[in-house]
């Protein structure tokens, strides 16, 4: 993870024009900013077929054909995607990896913004490469990607075997498996979906169909052995390395499984998107309790109060003692913790995020096709044209906030007590 207390916490404001670079370049696309808030970037284009990247006050040396889906890593590097002479790969801080492929897509970056791996294809075989380097072995088929925690080992389902389109009893019979740093499991699957890489980076996990009715979830591809009518995602568990996925039993419910055996005893309507405390000792999913009514539930047990419309970006506090989510209600989105939503409603909200010590909690929020920040229930007073998601400092008495207001970038660090005063 990024250390963030070398960030700049002092009080006060860092201000960049944004607006003025629409006048130097036919036009500029959505801006970008890092993590720490220094930097604001953005693709541009210089001319027909020229694009570039504007970091701050200055442009990368090279220029490329195509450039999209930029993003700074956890760390601040800045990387996109990029073509040069109809060849396609990944740029970071402007210096393009050594191979090129015929096209690349869906780079996933490690949490400490050290790697990157991406899906490739070449001359119709597909792999992933890691920091530049693709898998030796490639495959007719790719789809859903994973990265170990650490960085070092990427892991995507994979066809083993090519079968023509109209081969219908070859598909039956499984051609399709998961890679785990290019090598692929010996047992094959008629659909391989969602994949999960173990905390030490050796196992993988995934959901898959067995035949046209049973599913069930595969672990180094070994099946387990009770199947369903239908599975979700799967998690290793932080501690234990045991598989937890939600499968859907008998009478059309959902529960929690460990191993294939329930972890949870209620049944719900439907269950996703687990998640554990960082301290691995609680786990909470996004639930329906009936149909049409969202909540969550923490260890298995739904808060109060449910939702009409969704409920999502579930999101535990760095002391695991606090869980918040976004939900829909009547058209409206609100910020929900600990059961207890905000009195504030918004045409869109985002994750909550927590202070070190739990007791603070802050959103990005947008009402009236502006956009500001909630903290505690309580709406900032300025309206923006952007904002990034707000950043706690470790003390948890500042918040770094990423807006732009009138044309200009601003990075702030203001007290918490500010807003919620």
């Amino acid at each position: 993870m990024v250390d963030i207390n070398n960030w700049d916490w002092e009080i006060g404001e860092k201000r960049i024009a944004f607006e003025d670079w629409k006048n130097e370049y036919r036009w500029v696309e959505e801006p970008y900013v890092s993590p720490d808030g220094e930097k604001i970037a953005a693709i541009v284009n210089i001319d027909e077929g020229e694009f570039n990247v504007r970091t701050n006050g200055e442009t990368w040396e090279n220029t490329f054909d195509k450039i999209w889906h930029l993003r700074f890593t956890a760390d601040g590097r800045l990387s996109a995607l990029v073509s040069e002479m109809a060849e396609w790969t990944v740029a970071v801080d402007g210096l393009a990896w050594e191979n090129k492929y015929g096209y690349v897509w869906d780079p996933i970056y490690s949490a400490d913004g050290k790697h990157i791996a991406v899906a490739v294809q070449q001359d119709m075989q597909y792999a992933m490469a890691l920091d530049g380097e693709a898998w030796e072995e490639m495959f007719p088929n790719m789809t859903y990607f994973a990265l170990s925690p650490d960085g070092s080992k990427p892991a995507a389902a994979v066809q083993s075997a090519a079968a023509d389109s109209g081969e219908i009893h070859k598909f039956q019979e499984g051609t399709f498996t998961v890679a785990l740093d290019g090598k692929p499991w010996n047992s094959k699957f008629v659909n391989v979906w969602n994949l999960a890489i173990s905390p030490d980076g050796s196992r993988v996990a995934a959901e898959v169909r067995l035949n046209l009715y049973e599913y069930t979830i595969a672990v180094d591809g070994k099946a387990w052995e009770k199947t369903f009518s239908s599975v979700w995602e799967p998690v290793f568990h932080p501690r234990k390395s045991t598989v937890i996925a939600p499968v859907r039993v008998a009478g059309g419910k959902w529960v929690l499984a460990e191993e294939g055996e329930p972890l949870w005893g209620p049944h719900f309507v439907q269950l996703w998107h687990q998640t554990f405390s960082p301290d691995a000792s609680k786990i909470a999913a996004i639930v329906a309790v009936k149909f049409g009514k969202w909540t969550v539930a923490v260890d298995g047990n739904p808060w109060p109060v449910s939702f009409d419309e969704v409920a999502t970006d579930l999101n535990f506090s760095p002391d695991s003692r606090r869980a918040g989510a976004i939900a829909k209600q009547k058209g409206q989105w609100l910020v929900v913790v600990d059961g207890r939503p905000w009195s504030n409603r918004f045409d869109m909200a985002w994750k909550p995020v927590f202070s070190p010590d739990g007791r603070t909690a802050a959103a990005k929020v947008e009402k009236n096709g502006k956009y500001s920040y909630a903290v505690n229930d309580r709406l900032w007073s300025r309206m923006c044209e952007a904002v990034w998601e707000p950043v706690f400092s470790p003390d948890g008495q500042s918040l770094l906030l990423r807006f732009i207001e009138d044309g200009t970038y601003v990075r702030r660090v203001m007290p918490v007590a500010e807003i919620v005063r």
